[in-house]
């Protein structure tokens, strides 16, 4: 590539606490093979999984060392051979990348690039990846939630929780969210929630099973289950769904309590998503850009070479409040 062959990386140089992400200034730029395209990162979102997969406790291991990142936004810098779908000089985000987004340059499949909307900047096309095609995972392929039903969205303050409450709203369904923080619950009202609860409050759960006539909830997307999976049994509804979409350690359950319920408890991991999930997803997603309804929040900005930082403040903030990105 003409001009620049090197770029600036944050590397995975081992596997271990946040400190092993290493800032690297002579990484060679890669280039797009056949249906690839390479972006010039602007931004990049910090998801919760890569903090899993830092640590070494999420997925297979990678040879060391590793770019970590799948949700880069920038602009189409060159493409290879066959790509039809977004030409050099795009406004884009991905889905996934090949060479890891943490860095000034990345190279992702055609499948996972698509066009940012100009209503959005570079942060805020980073925040959309993970965050919305979980969400959407979450309550279309998984919770197949309905407009009236109620949704519980435990830890909403987040990249994923403002995503889901966002997403939650437009599909018609009665959206109810935590946080940790007053700010928090400010946030989640702001951004599709119609009832906001503190779940650091003591008897918090009495109150959201008011809110639904002591029914309790259709869907609850849960982002801490290894805290709160028990509080979700006894808050879902009869044949209520589960949605488990984060977890930092094991849990105890009593089973009898889920058959009482008849409730279901699902796992949602987006890399499974098949291309044809991911295509529906990201035309809605394109529409909810157009109407307005999809609006990231961004919570902290990081420079590249303040990655280490960013995971760890991710992970230890006492509350969340948007999505945590990476910036160029």
């Amino acid at each position: 590539m003409p001009g620049k062959k090197k770029m600036r990386a944050a590397r995975v140089t081992d596997y271990g606490a946040p400190s092993v992400i290493k800032l690297s200034k002579d990484v060679s730029v890669p280039q797009p093979g056949p249906k690839q395209v390479l972006i010039r990162v602007h931004a990049c979102g910090v998801n919760p999984v890569e903090t899993y997969i830092r640590a070494g406790t999420f997925g297979e291991k990678r040879s060391l060392p590793f770019v970590l990142g799948t949700d880069a936004a920038g602009v189409v810098e060159a493409v290879g051979e066959g790509v039809t779908a977004v030409k050099a000089g795009d406004r884009v985000f991905t889905t996934a990348t090949e060479s890891g987004a943490y860095a000034e340059f990345t190279v992702a499949p055609e499948a996972n690039v698509h066009k940012l909307h100009d209503a959005l900047d570079f942060s805020q096309g980073a925040a959309i990846g993970i965050p919305y095609f979980t969400a959407y995972r979450a309550l279309v392929h998984k919770a197949h939630a309905k407009p009236g039903e109620t949704v519980l969205i435990h830890g909403a303050s987040g990249g994923v929780g403002v995503a889901t409450c966002q997403l939650a709203r437009a599909m018609g369904l009665t959206v109810l969210g935590t946080a940790g923080t007053p700010d928090g619950m400010k946030l989640i009202l702001k951004n599709g929630a119609h009832l906001a609860f503190n779940h650091r409050d003591k008897g918090y759960t009495d109150k959201i099973t008011e809110a639904t006539g002591g029914k309790g909830v259709d869907v609850i997307v849960e982002m801490l289950s290894n805290v709160n999976l028990n509080t979700d049994i006894q808050l879902v509804a009869r044949g209520g769904r589960i949605i488990v979409i984060g977890a930092r350690g094991p849990v105890e359950i009593t089973p009898v309590d889920t058959m009482i319920k008849e409730c279901s408890i699902i796992g949602v991991v987006i890399f499974y998503a098949t291309p044809e999930e991911m295509k529906e997803s990201a035309a809605l997603f394109f529409r909810g850009m157009e109407a307005g309804w999809l609006r990231p929040v961004i919570g902290s900005k990081y420079p590249l070479e303040k990655a280490a930082q960013a995971h760890h403040d991710l992970i230890e903030s006492p509350g969340a409040t948007g999505k945590v990105i990476l910036t160029m």
